[in-house]
């Protein structure tokens, strides 16, 4: 039988991805690193609410963080994860063509 960890350590990550704002975070930042100001502008979300959100991320493992004197700088751990949710968004895309020509059978 399987070590069933592994399964508690992938819903971790799920759960830490649940978010609109992380999600947007992951596309903001790409492949490129960005300091907590640019991810800021770019996604205008409150400070006090993207630090929790940067925090939760780096804590999971999504996210690296690196201080260089006032600025903090932030990059995906891995470009696997900006691909996973590409993939996913593209699941996504699919299932709402397939819902359109679904309504449009019927109607």
């Amino acid at each position: 039988m399987k070590d069933k960890l592994i399964y508690t350590l992938h819903a971790n990550i799920c759960k830490a991805l649940a978010s609109p704002v992380r999600i947007e975070i992951i596309d903001v930042l790409g492949s490129r690193e960005m300091t907590f100001g640019e991810i800021q502008s770019e996604t205008n979300v409150l400070k006090s609410n993207l630090s929790q959100h940067l925090s939760l991320m780096v804590s999971s493992g999504i996210l690296l963080q690196r201080k260089v004197g006032l600025n903090v700088y932030f990059k995906l751990s891995s470009e696997k994860i900006a691909q996973a949710c590409e993939i996913m968004r593209e699941v996504l895309i699919e299932n709402l063509k397939k819902n359109h020509e679904l309504i449009d059978k019927i109607s």
